[in-house]
């Protein structure tokens, strides 16, 4: 693990400081999950961009800086610090990105990167069907060829962002005859495209944080396909590992959380509650324990590695985290952990992180299997 941090990354991280203490909003923007709280937040990935810090790590071709891996962790880490707004672009720019950055062409690069640095284009995930959530491999929805590109049809749910977003990217059954990680091609579609249909889907909160999207014979050209047809699955491995590793829940989110629950357990904890003075402890030591890890994690990659399945891991890890310390959060808050918004929004959203990503069921299977070498089932 390298901890060395040189003279032009402290610069680089002293810039980020310095423009989110000057540019944040003043105010909260609203949220995302609304109609105007989406361009707001749009709005805000505009500024970003002006300042060429919405991708620092991409290349400068498509609006970033060309930044070492170090030097992104740490605007993340700076980010969060600073309470900046949530990233309305992240399904671009933390799982299509990569995934195109490794299966793209360079026309697929040249036309979509500068969109999404931008946010002119916001990008949705199409990939739970109403019979294959956790069961990536079950899906239903099929893409058939036709002249010149595919005929998109079925179902897509739970696709986060779709309710107001521009594009959308997933897999697609195409070849109905092959077995079941085979025959899927890994798809681009605009979500205005003739014979597509979006269905927000209201939360508790009635906001649309996800959507379900219909597709009735939509046709895509062969230059939104990523990688080849009919190897989808292989792709979408890809995107699943930068959403369960490094790339998703990148360690600032949580060094920031922790530093919120020790400013909360030292205005309003109680100094007899030895459990509950524990439990703050244990969520600043986890905290420390995901950051250390993400810099191991950055020097491997350093050096040629790859997340691999290595990532289900890290995944289970700061999915768990995140439910622990919200739930510190609330038992100091006590009776009035209702009136908390923040604290209280904040654990509603955690309690999801076991589930998108890929279950943590799911992962304990593949972290049984594939890297302890155990027998199928035997993590049950």
């Amino acid at each position: 693990m390298d901890l060395d941090i040189d003279q032009a990354t402290q610069e680089f991280q002293a810039e980020v400081r310095e423009f989110l203490a000057a540019n944040k909003p003043a105010q909260p923007l609203p949220s995302m999950d609304t109609q105007a709280g989406f361009e707001a937040h749009r709005a805000w990935e505009h500024t970003l961009a002006d300042a060429r810090l919405s991708v620092v790590a991409w290349p400068e071709a498509y609006g970033g800086r060309d930044s070492s891996l170090l030097q992104w962790v740490l605007f993340e880490q700076e980010y969060y610090a600073a309470g900046a707004p949530g990233r309305v672009s992240q399904n671009g720019i933390f799982l299509l990105a990569p995934t195109l950055f490794e299966h793209g062409t360079p026309e697929q690069l040249d036309r979509i990167m500068p969109r999404m640095a931008r946010a002119d284009d916001i990008w949705a995930q199409a990939w739970s069907e109403p019979e294959a959530g956790s069961d990536l491999a079950g899906i239903r929805s099929t893409a058939r060829r036709t002249t010149g590109g595919w005929l998109l049809s079925g179902q897509k749910t739970w696709s986060s962002r779709a309710a107001y977003a521009d594009w959308a990217f997933g897999l697609f059954r195409s070849d109905p005859t092959a077995e079941r990680h085979k025959g899927l091609t890994y798809v681009m579609f605009p979500l205005s495209a003739h014979g597509v249909s979006v269905r927000p889907i209201p939360q508790l909160d009635g906001e649309p944080g996800f959507a379900e999207i219909f597709l009735d014979e939509v046709f895509v050209p062969d230059r939104d396909v990523i990688g080849e047809p009919g190897e989808g699955w292989r792709v979408a491995m890809s995107t699943s590992s930068n959403e369960r590793g490094l790339s998703l829940r990148s360690p600032g989110r949580f060094s920031a959380t922790a530093r919120r629950l020790i400013d909360l357990w030292l205005d309003a904890g109680d100094p007899a509650n030895t459990a509950q003075r524990d439990a703050v402890v244990d969520a600043w030591i986890g905290s420390e324990a995901y950051r250390l890890h993400t810099f191991g994690t950055v020097t491997r990659l350093n050096e040629g590695g790859k997340l691999g399945t290595e990532s289900s891991i890290t995944k289970v890890f700061w999915s768990e985290l995140d439910i622990a310390m919200h739930e510190t959060a609330l038992d100091v808050l006590g009776a009035t952990a209702e009136r908390s918004g923040p604290w209280t929004d904040g654990y509603l959203f955690a309690l999801s992180g076991p589930i998108y990503a890929g279950t943590n069921e799911i992962q304990r299977n593949i972290i049984a299997e594939r890297l302890l070498g155990l027998p199928r089932g035997s993590s049950r």
